[in-house]
Protein backbone atom coordinates (compact mmCIF):
# COMPACT_ATOMS: atom_id res chain seq x y z
CA UNK A 1 0.00 0.00 0.00
CA UNK A 2 1.73 3.51 -1.36
CA UNK A 3 0.10 6.70 0.33
CA UNK A 4 0.47 9.89 -2.03
CA UNK A 5 1.96 13.37 -0.19
CA UNK A 6 0.01 16.13 -0.56
CA UNK A 7 0.28 19.71 -1.07
CA UNK A 8 0.97 21.95 2.15
CA UNK A 9 -1.28 25.13 2.06
CA UNK A 10 1.98 27.30 2.01
CA UNK A 11 3.26 25.39 -1.24
CA UNK A 12 -0.09 26.02 -2.61
CA UNK A 13 0.31 29.69 -1.53
CA UNK A 14 3.80 30.22 -2.90
CA UNK A 15 2.65 28.49 -6.38
CA UNK A 16 -0.25 30.88 -6.40
CA UNK A 17 1.90 33.81 -5.98
CA UNK A 18 4.42 33.07 -8.51
CA UNK A 19 1.23 32.16 -10.93
CA UNK A 20 0.15 35.90 -10.29
CA UNK A 21 3.43 37.01 -10.67
CA UNK A 22 4.13 35.67 -14.36
CA UNK A 23 0.49 36.43 -15.53
CA UNK A 24 0.95 40.04 -14.72
CA UNK A 25 4.23 40.23 -16.44
CA UNK A 26 2.50 39.10 -19.56
CA UNK A 27 -0.55 41.46 -19.21
CA UNK A 28 1.87 44.58 -18.92
CA UNK A 29 3.43 43.31 -22.48
CA UNK A 30 0.13 42.48 -24.30
CA UNK A 31 -1.51 45.69 -23.28
CA UNK A 32 1.12 47.78 -24.14
CA UNK A 33 0.71 45.65 -27.75
CA UNK A 34 -2.82 46.52 -27.84
CA UNK A 35 -2.66 50.12 -27.11
CA UNK A 36 0.55 50.12 -29.96
CA UNK A 37 -2.09 48.38 -32.47
CA UNK A 38 -5.00 50.86 -31.40
CA UNK A 39 -2.76 53.74 -32.11
CA UNK A 40 -1.36 52.09 -35.47
CA UNK A 41 -4.83 51.38 -36.41
CA UNK A 42 -5.77 55.08 -35.68
CA UNK A 43 -2.87 55.88 -37.70
CA UNK A 44 -3.85 54.54 -41.01
CA UNK A 45 -7.83 55.41 -40.35
CA UNK A 46 -6.31 59.01 -39.89
CA UNK A 47 -4.56 58.87 -43.07
CA UNK A 48 -7.32 56.89 -45.07
CA UNK A 49 -9.96 60.08 -44.50
CA UNK A 50 -7.07 62.40 -45.35
CA UNK A 51 -7.34 60.46 -48.88
CA UNK A 52 -11.13 60.52 -48.60
CA UNK A 53 -11.39 64.31 -48.19
CA UNK A 54 -8.83 64.96 -51.37
CA UNK A 55 -11.04 62.81 -53.06
CA UNK A 56 -14.01 64.73 -52.17
CA UNK A 57 -12.37 67.67 -52.97
CA UNK A 58 -11.09 66.65 -56.62
CA UNK A 59 -14.61 65.04 -57.36
CA UNK A 60 -16.65 68.31 -56.40
CA UNK A 61 -16.11 71.60 -58.68
CA UNK A 62 -17.50 74.72 -59.25
CA UNK A 63 -17.13 76.33 -62.60
CA UNK A 64 -16.69 80.26 -62.66
CA UNK A 65 -14.69 82.90 -64.09
CA UNK A 66 -11.86 84.99 -62.82
CA UNK A 67 -10.18 88.79 -64.54
CA UNK A 68 -6.85 89.65 -65.70
CA UNK A 69 -6.44 93.17 -65.04
CA UNK A 70 -3.54 95.60 -67.06
CA UNK A 71 -2.06 98.75 -66.13
CA UNK A 72 -0.09 100.72 -69.01
CA UNK A 73 3.31 100.71 -67.92
CA UNK A 74 5.49 103.60 -69.29
CA UNK A 75 8.89 102.52 -69.24
CA UNK A 76 7.87 99.65 -71.53
CA UNK A 77 4.72 100.71 -73.20
CA UNK A 78 3.34 98.20 -72.66
CA UNK A 79 0.22 97.05 -70.42
CA UNK A 80 1.43 95.05 -68.18
CA UNK A 81 -0.71 92.71 -65.05
CA UNK A 82 -2.16 94.53 -62.68
CA UNK A 83 -2.12 92.09 -59.64
CA UNK A 84 -3.90 94.22 -56.97
CA UNK A 85 -7.02 94.28 -59.69
CA UNK A 86 -6.58 90.58 -60.85
CA UNK A 87 -9.06 88.04 -59.30
CA UNK A 88 -7.31 85.31 -61.44
CA UNK A 89 -4.10 83.25 -59.80
CA UNK A 90 -0.87 84.63 -61.62
CA UNK A 91 0.16 81.85 -63.26
CA UNK A 92 -2.89 81.40 -65.47
CA UNK A 93 -3.00 85.68 -66.86
CA UNK A 94 -0.23 86.65 -69.62
CA UNK A 95 2.25 88.94 -68.34
CA UNK A 96 1.54 91.82 -70.74
CA UNK A 97 -0.93 92.78 -73.14
CA UNK A 98 -1.59 95.51 -75.88
CA UNK A 99 -4.52 96.65 -74.23
CA UNK A 100 -5.96 97.77 -70.69
CA UNK A 101 -8.95 95.51 -71.71
CA UNK A 102 -9.65 92.98 -69.11
CA UNK A 103 -9.13 89.29 -69.54
CA UNK A 104 -11.57 87.22 -68.47
CA UNK A 105 -10.54 83.56 -67.92
CA UNK A 106 -12.64 80.31 -67.05
CA UNK A 107 -11.76 79.04 -63.87
CA UNK A 108 -12.65 75.23 -62.36
CA UNK A 109 -12.55 75.72 -58.21
CA UNK A 110 -13.32 72.91 -55.68
CA UNK A 111 -14.43 72.52 -52.45
CA UNK A 112 -14.08 70.71 -49.09
CA UNK A 113 -16.28 68.76 -46.71
CA UNK A 114 -18.23 70.17 -44.17
CA UNK A 115 -18.42 68.65 -40.89
CA UNK A 116 -21.18 66.72 -39.28
CA UNK A 117 -22.18 69.05 -36.53
CA UNK A 118 -22.29 67.68 -33.28
CA UNK A 119 -25.02 69.95 -32.50
CA UNK A 120 -28.59 71.07 -34.73
CA UNK A 121 -28.20 75.34 -34.65
CA UNK A 122 -30.56 74.93 -37.41
CA UNK A 123 -33.34 72.59 -35.82
CA UNK A 124 -36.22 71.95 -37.92
CA UNK A 125 -33.94 72.31 -41.12
CA UNK A 126 -32.77 69.22 -43.49
CA UNK A 127 -29.11 70.73 -43.83
CA UNK A 128 -27.45 67.43 -44.81
CA UNK A 129 -30.24 66.07 -47.44
CA UNK A 130 -30.86 62.85 -45.57
CA UNK A 131 -34.60 63.77 -44.84
CA UNK A 132 -34.34 64.14 -41.17
CA UNK A 133 -34.64 67.25 -38.98
CA UNK A 134 -32.04 66.23 -37.01
CA UNK A 135 -28.60 66.43 -38.84
CA UNK A 136 -25.87 66.05 -35.81
CA UNK A 137 -23.70 63.47 -35.23
CA UNK A 138 -24.77 61.37 -38.17
CA UNK A 139 -21.75 61.12 -40.28
CA UNK A 140 -23.48 63.36 -42.89
CA UNK A 141 -21.75 66.70 -43.74
CA UNK A 142 -24.44 69.99 -42.90
CA UNK A 143 -24.27 72.81 -45.46
CA UNK A 144 -26.92 75.81 -45.40
CA UNK A 145 -29.29 76.85 -48.08
CA UNK A 146 -26.15 79.03 -49.39
CA UNK A 147 -23.65 76.40 -50.17
CA UNK A 148 -21.95 77.02 -47.07
CA UNK A 149 -21.13 75.05 -43.79
CA UNK A 150 -23.16 74.78 -40.71
CA UNK A 151 -20.59 74.85 -38.63
CA UNK A 152 -16.47 74.52 -38.90
CA UNK A 153 -15.53 72.06 -36.24
CA UNK A 154 -17.53 69.09 -35.70
CA UNK A 155 -17.17 65.16 -36.44
CA UNK A 156 -15.16 64.13 -39.59
CA UNK A 157 -18.55 63.19 -42.07
CA UNK A 158 -17.69 59.75 -42.48
CA UNK A 159 -20.83 58.83 -44.27
CA UNK A 160 -20.55 61.50 -46.95
CA UNK A 161 -16.92 60.68 -47.38
CA UNK A 162 -17.42 56.66 -47.20
CA UNK A 163 -14.60 56.45 -44.58
CA UNK A 164 -14.41 54.90 -41.30
CA UNK A 165 -16.48 56.25 -38.78
CA UNK A 166 -14.47 56.03 -35.33
CA UNK A 167 -10.77 55.89 -34.40
CA UNK A 168 -9.74 52.10 -32.50
CA UNK A 169 -10.68 53.25 -29.62
CA UNK A 170 -14.91 53.46 -31.42
CA UNK A 171 -14.59 57.11 -31.10
CA UNK A 172 -15.36 59.87 -33.55
CA UNK A 173 -12.43 61.65 -35.50
CA UNK A 174 -12.28 65.55 -35.06
CA UNK A 175 -12.65 67.48 -38.03
CA UNK A 176 -12.18 70.92 -38.50
CA UNK A 177 -11.85 73.25 -41.97
CA UNK A 178 -12.05 76.47 -42.79
CA UNK A 179 -14.55 78.29 -44.50
CA UNK A 180 -12.25 79.68 -47.03
CA UNK A 181 -12.25 76.11 -48.68
CA UNK A 182 -16.04 74.89 -47.96
CA UNK A 183 -17.88 76.75 -50.12
CA UNK A 184 -20.43 75.26 -52.68
CA UNK A 185 -21.03 78.38 -54.57
CA UNK A 186 -17.12 80.32 -54.43
CA UNK A 187 -15.10 77.27 -54.36
CA UNK A 188 -11.25 77.63 -54.11
CA UNK A 189 -8.31 77.28 -56.19
CA UNK A 190 -5.08 76.28 -55.66
CA UNK A 191 -3.38 79.58 -57.13
CA UNK A 192 -2.43 82.36 -55.04
CA UNK A 193 -5.65 83.42 -54.32
CA UNK A 194 -5.63 80.38 -51.69
CA UNK A 195 -2.68 81.10 -49.81
CA UNK A 196 -3.09 81.16 -46.11
CA UNK A 197 -4.83 83.67 -43.95
CA UNK A 198 -4.48 84.84 -40.64
CA UNK A 199 -7.22 83.15 -39.56
CA UNK A 200 -5.95 79.38 -40.61
CA UNK A 201 -5.54 76.93 -38.10
CA UNK A 202 -2.21 76.43 -36.05
CA UNK A 203 -1.26 73.78 -34.50
CA UNK A 204 0.60 73.22 -30.65
CA UNK A 205 2.36 71.11 -28.40
CA UNK A 206 1.56 73.52 -25.76
CA UNK A 207 -1.79 75.10 -24.78
CA UNK A 208 -2.68 78.84 -25.43
CA UNK A 209 -0.08 78.14 -29.00
CA UNK A 210 2.87 80.19 -27.49
CA UNK A 211 4.98 78.72 -30.43
CA UNK A 212 3.25 77.44 -33.27
CA UNK A 213 5.94 74.20 -33.12
CA UNK A 214 3.76 71.54 -34.96
CA UNK A 215 2.50 72.79 -38.05
CA UNK A 216 1.51 76.75 -39.30
CA UNK A 217 -1.23 77.98 -41.53
CA UNK A 218 -3.36 74.75 -41.71
CA UNK A 219 -6.51 74.51 -43.49
CA UNK A 220 -7.87 71.29 -42.41
CA UNK A 221 -7.30 69.27 -38.99
CA UNK A 222 -8.22 65.85 -38.27
CA UNK A 223 -8.19 65.07 -34.65
CA UNK A 224 -8.26 61.48 -32.84
CA UNK A 225 -8.79 61.93 -28.85
CA UNK A 226 -6.66 59.06 -28.36
CA UNK A 227 -6.42 56.04 -25.60
CA UNK A 228 -8.49 58.36 -22.85
CA UNK A 229 -10.47 60.03 -25.25
CA UNK A 230 -11.67 62.93 -23.51
CA UNK A 231 -14.03 64.98 -25.00
CA UNK A 232 -14.76 62.70 -27.69
CA UNK A 233 -17.95 61.21 -29.06
CA UNK A 234 -18.12 57.66 -28.99
CA UNK A 235 -19.84 55.67 -31.29
CA UNK A 236 -22.55 53.70 -28.93
CA UNK A 237 -24.18 56.92 -28.19
CA UNK A 238 -27.50 57.24 -30.34
CA UNK A 239 -27.29 60.01 -33.46
CA UNK A 240 -28.36 63.57 -32.33
CA UNK A 241 -27.06 63.24 -28.79
CA UNK A 242 -25.19 66.19 -27.95
CA UNK A 243 -23.29 64.74 -24.32
CA UNK A 244 -19.62 63.35 -25.19
CA UNK A 245 -19.29 59.34 -24.31
CA UNK A 246 -16.31 60.58 -22.07
CA UNK A 247 -15.75 63.47 -19.64
CA UNK A 248 -14.22 66.43 -21.04
CA UNK A 249 -10.67 67.01 -21.00
CA UNK A 250 -9.66 68.45 -17.36
CA UNK A 251 -5.88 69.55 -18.33
CA UNK A 252 -5.48 72.71 -20.24
CA UNK A 253 -4.00 70.97 -23.16
CA UNK A 254 -7.05 68.99 -23.42
CA UNK A 255 -9.51 71.90 -22.52
CA UNK A 256 -8.21 73.93 -25.79
CA UNK A 257 -8.64 70.69 -28.37
CA UNK A 258 -11.11 71.25 -31.18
Amino acid sequence: MSSQRGFTLIELAIVLVIVTILIGGLAMPLSAQIQARRIAETKKTLEEAREAIIGYAMSNIVNRTCECSYAFDSPTSVYRLDLPASTCPVSLCPATTMSDAPLTLPITRHYLPCPDAQSDPEPGVDNDGDGNMSDANNGLEDRKADGTCLEDTGNLPWATLGAAAQDAWGNRLRYAVHADLTSKTNGFHNGSESMPTSTWYQVCSAENCPVVDVAADVPVVLVSYGANGRGARNVNLPFGSPTPALPPGTSAKEIENL
